[in-house]
């Protein structure tokens, strides 16, 4: 979380995210890559979010479809297919 000071009043810029950092550069090494930067890592994570919470949605939707409110791993393997287009 970064903080800005504007006339000794703070500010909260909210830029965490909720995939740490460090799993971004070990699937990037597990890809074949010999450094990966943090900047790199960082867009990663955040792609991987973007892409979570599509499937999340989807997966909801199919458990609200099927009259329920827990989504079931079914629901996200389906939401999964849909959302990477598999």
């Amino acid at each position: 979380m970064a903080l800005i000071r504007k006339r000794s009043v703070r500010y909260v810029v909210m830029t965490e995210l909720e995939i740490a950092v460090a799993p971004m550069h070990r699937l990037c090494k597990k890809a074949g890559a010999d450094r990966v930067s943090e900047a790199a890592a960082k867009e990663l994570a955040k792609a991987l979010e973007e892409i979570g919470v599509k499937v999340a949605k989807e997966a909801l939707d199919f458990a609200m479809h099927a009259g329920r409110k827990t989504i079931k791993s079914e629901d996200i393997e389906i939401a999964a297919r849909k959302v990477m287009g598999k």
